[in-house]
């Protein structure tokens, strides 16, 4: 039977092995930091209670997940972290039944409704049948053109340029780079009440063959907390980067899973 409420994901990383999905899962709070194996979990929505196991990822806010049947779903780590908890289903059945008592969903946009102020200037721009209207000026179509007379020499239009740095190509198996910490932050996160820890690194570049990212981010996950890493310390570490911007910052690339973390004595 297809499940009809799948987010299927158009392409996904694979976790190579066993412990590439014990780290991620230690990262996302799935797994305990002293867990050494992975498990299955519940996935509880849509009056449905299925096992699945974790497949892989999108990127670091978007899960992987598969179903006995073999079907994928993408979910939210934090999402499917709430869903282990025996008191989920009661909890998510009260909250819907006392927020919306008739029945009726309801959707939240970031759109506002007019103010009352807009409301009466749009009123008092109307213009009601018994006012005069007045003649309407005229037009610059209708008014003769304007010559100029004076004998100085117009400014040429400066000639648009448009350099752009060439595209970098990424590689798609795993690289050994070189990065510098330049700043731990914290992003948004739609689909939790607390913010993603990142850390956003400076001189990033792959160690073979020599290329030049510049600036790139991770997540700042359990393993990488370990290290007690601080602003400017240098790092070597293997892992895949992609083109996936930073939220709210100009950060074009992310570092993700990585591994043989060694730190560069200065």
């Amino acid at each position: 039977m297809v499940h009809t409420f799948n987010i299927v994901p158009d392409t996904y990383t694979r976790f190579e092995d066993e412990a590439e999905l014990i780290e991620e899962c230690k990262g996302w709070g799935l797994l305990s930091d002293k867990a050494n194996k992975s498990k299955s979990f519940t996935y509880k929505g849509n009056g449905m209670n299925l096992t699945c196991t974790i497949a892989g990822y999108v990127d670091s806010y978007t899960a992987v997940i598969q179903f006995e049947d073999g079907q994928l779903h993408c979910v939210h780590p934090s999402y499917l972290k709430e869903m282990q908890a025996s008191s989920y289903s009661q909890k998510s059945t009260a909250t819907s039944a006392s927020s919306d008592p008739e029945g009726i969903g309801s959707i939240t946009t970031a759109e506002e409704l007019p103010s009352s102020e807009a409301a009466v200037e749009i009123s008092q721009a109307a213009v009601t049948e018994d006012e005069p209207v007045p003649p309407a000026e005229p037009t610059a179509a209708a008014l003769p053109p304007i010559e100029d007379i004076s004998d100085e020499p117009k400014p040429k239009a400066k000639e648009k340029t448009s350099k752009r740095a060439p595209k970098l190509a990424l590689p798609e198996e795993k690289v050994k780079m070189i990065a510098t910490v330049q700043e731990f932050t914290s992003v948004p996160n739609n689909f939790s009440d607390n913010e993603d820890e990142v850390i956003i690194y400076e001189a990033v570049s792959i160690i073979d063959p020599a290329t030049e990212v510049g600036l790139a981010w991770s997540s700042h996950s359990a393993t990488l907390k370990k290290l007690e890493l601080e602003v400017g310390d240098t790092l070597t570490f293997e892992c895949k980067i992609v083109a996936k911007k930073l939220t709210k910052h100009p950060v074009p690339y992310k570092i993700n899973n990585p591994a043989k973390i060694q730190k560069v004595q200065a």
